[in-house]
């Protein structure tokens, strides 16, 4: 066992458990049937109305019919960042291959919106205006290369947040269990310490998946 173990895909009958990983916890959304919804699910609809209100305040009418996607993919992110840290659980983005397969269809179909509605405004924001004639070439050649990074980046960042609390988790957990055994007074800090670690850990799943979500938004402004 290494300390990326925990991270790599495990099998059950044969099963990818990545796939009930995505899946199940989905039914751990609110849902009410009576006439009168319940506190907890009318604190989840404020809490959801907030984020849409702080990502897409910005947008145009023509990206705001962008709220439902935007919107369901930061409650898939929280869910699936958070789920890794009850045990016995397995957090599917941590892997830079899906989060690559969320972040590049979205980033494309921004690019494509913007081809499609505003041609020239898009093309124009691969040269800087003022810009020398002979720095031409370059520039295009740069814009280019960091417009296609923008996927990376984003798939990038929440596998590389992740995986490190992830990491210091494991490590912190690990130190305690052997100090119990040694020395019980360091064992206690360094226990304190993994619960404040552990709170900090949800503090990030949450925020990296607001990034995530926040920085679509904003490539989708750039081309509407």
């Amino acid at each position: 066992m290494t300390l990326f173990d925990q991270f790599s895909i495990q099998h059950l009958a044969g099963i990818p458990i990545i796939i009930p990983a995505i899946f199940i916890p989905m039914l751990m959304l609110p849902s009410t049937k009576r006439l009168m919804p319940s506190r907890p699910h009318l604190l989840f609809q404020w809490l959801m109305k907030a984020a849409a209100k702080q990502i897409l305040t910005p947008l145009n009418l023509t990206a705001q019919t962008w709220t439902n996607i935007l919107m369901s993919l930061l409650l898939m992110l929280i869910i699936l960042n958070t789920m890794g840290l009850f045990p016995y659980t397995f957090t599917p983005t941590t892997q830079l291959s899906m989060n690559i397969a969320l972040a590049f269809p979205l980033w494309l179909a921004t690019v494509l919106k913007g081809l499609k509605t505003n041609p020239n405004t898009a093309l124009a924001h691969l040269l800087p205006e003022g810009a020398p004639g002979l720095l031409v070439p370059a520039l295009i050649i740069i814009e280019t290369i960091s417009l296609f990074i923008r996927p990376i980046a984003l798939a990038v960042r929440l596998t590389a947040n992740l995986t490190a609390g992830h990491l210091l988790i494991h490590l912190i957990s690990t130190a305690t269990m052997v100090l119990m055994q040694t020395m019980l007074p360091i064992a206690t800090l360094t226990l304190t310490l993994l619960f404040l670690l552990t709170a900090l850990e949800i503090a990030v799943a949450m925020i990296q998946a607001y990034v995530f979500t926040l920085l679509l938004s904003l490539y989708l402004e750039e081309n509407t």
